[in-house]
């Protein structure tokens, strides 16, 4: 087992309310870090926002604002929501911090000295949304190709960071650590797209706004987007800080979650730089996709966009982040429809999950009195394969995680929980306890299901946690070492257990035409 587990997401631009597919990365990587606490091991977990830009002073004047006033409501915005969506976050960096902006000073100064900075002039097409430039060739029709937008032609003096010193280091390191990129088509994307090409080297200083972190020693220049973002993830661990225990403890990252957006500069400029401060590389750098609509990409012209607060006041915390985590099989796009989340709801959750749970608590209140039997060894065939089987399923779950095959991985849950309805089917409870039925098999049969029940909660407690914890409630499960990843393969662990007198439902099933429509209205708005 692993001592710590350090996870990362990308700090966000300040732009507003985030829609689902901005909350899918905070859902994942919350996920992920969940179930490597409930592993037992030392974890953290960083997010934030990105405050500095030409794109950020714009906003700011729009609101009538100044910069620092526009960027600090919009973090406390997405501190309300992570906290809404139960995104158990370790630390929350701005930008504009003071801890921040000192460090990349002292980095970008390194740089100069070690000459991997040099002063020059840049031309070329500037997009203000992205804060990228192109070149003549890498514009679609004359427009950005990574929003569509206008692009400016700009032209200033500027510093330069020395890519091509690395490229031939970062293909060596591609090809060393085949886990660095997951998934792993996106290495090749990498170098085709812009290595073997011929890497440009980077624009990190910009004249033309001043909302940005002075360069020491020339402070006309900022310090541009990608030098300064994307060292937030040492900055904010104490790097070259009078006080760099964080640092010393969690670097480098176990895994950082970042969506296909970002991804060259993730999986192209930010080793360059760690490279560059002769610093280990993060282990994993994960790739997701996105969310689309039957109408493409989420967009308020077209009137398509969803955000996660509308599902979760009306369907709950845990029925979102189930969706979001079960639409995105990470390596390709998932898609939003009102009809596939009200599907998945009354299937997965209530017909498949709450169900099961209902008929095992009302089946242990009639035969039992509510007291879970003891559990009697394997007395049959029919239990020792579904003991075999439900443990082959928690190993084939970790063996998802492990991956950070998400999706996958709670497909392997609901298989699980598919086997256990049919297992109620095979065993014919009703049947077994009848005058001339098998009371030893019929006990043996409460035991096993409420057993799996709680495997079952252990396994969707980093995924679905209030859930998990009514599910432990109804069947009676108080001991904490129970919920725990230690004893999720254990049995003859229950004692004197008893669920609830009365079974409630966790999910009720919804009205499909009623929540369709009104899914359907509320993205209109």
């Amino acid at each position: 087992m692993k001592d710590k587990f350090y996870i990362t997401t990308p700090i966000y631009y300040p732009s507003g309310r985030y829609h689902i597919g901005t909350a899918y990365t905070e859902v994942l990587a919350d996920s992920i870090k969940r179930y490597h606490a409930l592993k037992g091991e030392n974890t953290y977990m960083l997010t934030g926002s990105d405050e500095h830009g030409q794109k950020i002073q714009e906003k700011a004047k729009e609101a009538e604002k100044t910069p620092k006033q526009y960027v600090d409501e919009m973090a406390a915005m997405a501190k309300e929501l992570w906290a809404k969506m139960e995104i158990q976050y370790d630390d929350y960096i701005q930008t504009t911090e003071e801890r921040h902006e000192k460090i990349v000073q002292k980095i970008f100064d390194r740089f100069m000295e070690q000459g991997d900075i040099y002063k020059g002039e840049y031309e070329g097409w500037y997009c203000v949304p992205c804060e990228t430039y192109f070149t003549q060739t890498q514009l679609v029709e004359g427009k950005c190709p990574d929003c569509g937008r206008e692009v400016k032609r700009m032209k200033e003096e500027s510093y330069f960071f020395n890519m091509k010193k690395y490229a031939d280091k970062l293909l060596t390191y591609y090809e060393e650590h085949p886990d660095f990129i997951k998934p792993a088509f996106r290495k090749n994307e990498m170098i085709n797209n812009f290595i073997k090409p011929g890497l440009e080297d980077l624009c990190v200083t910009r004249t033309s706004f001043d909302w940005g972190i002075k360069v020491l020693k020339d402070p006309k220049h900022v310090v541009y987007v990608w030098l300064d973002a994307l060292t937030n993830y040492i900055t904010a661990l104490g790097y070259l800080s009078e006080d760099d225990t964080l640092f010393k403890q969690y670097w480098p990252a176990d895994l950082q979650v970042v969506g296909k957006d970002i991804a060259r500069f993730h999986l192209i400029y930010w080793p360059i730089f760690l490279m560059a401060l002769d610093l280990p590389l993060p282990k994993t750098i994960l790739v997701h996709n996105w969310i689309m609509m039957k109408d493409g990409k989420m967009s308020k012209s077209k009137g398509n966009v969803i955000y996660p607060e509308t599902l979760m006041e009306r369907y709950g915390v845990d029925a979102t982040r189930y969706f979001l985590l079960k639409a995105v099989p990470v390596a390709q796009d998932g898609l939003f429809t009102p009809e596939e989340f009200v599907e998945r709801y009354n299937f997965d959750l209530c017909n498949d999950l709450s169900n099961l749970l209902n008929r095992t608590v009302s089946m242990v209140n009639k035969y039992f009195e509510g007291n879970v039997p003891s559990y009697c060894g394997i007395p049959n065939e029919v239990d020792e394969e579904f003991e075999t089987f439900t443990n082959e399923q928690i190993e084939k779950f970790e063996q998802k995680m492990e991956e950070y095959e998400i999706a996958n991985a709670l497909q392997e849950i609901w298989v699980l929980v598919a086997r256990t309805n049919k297992y109620i089917d095979e065993t014919m409870p009703w049947v077994l306890a009848r005058e001339d039925g098998d009371e030893e098999k019929l006990a043996s049969c409460m035991y096993h299901l409420i057993e799996n029940l709680r495997k079952i909660a252990i396994l969707i407690k980093p995924f679905m946690n209030d859930t998990a914890e009514n599910i432990f409630r109804q069947i009676g499960i108080e001991k904490q070492e129970l919920k725990t990843w230690q004893f999720i393969k254990e049995y003859n662990k229950m004692e004197d257990t008893k669920v609830i007198q009365k079974g409630e439902p966790i999910f009720m099933r919804l009205k499909a035409e009623d929540e369709i429509e009104y899914i359907k209205n509320v993205m209109k708005n």
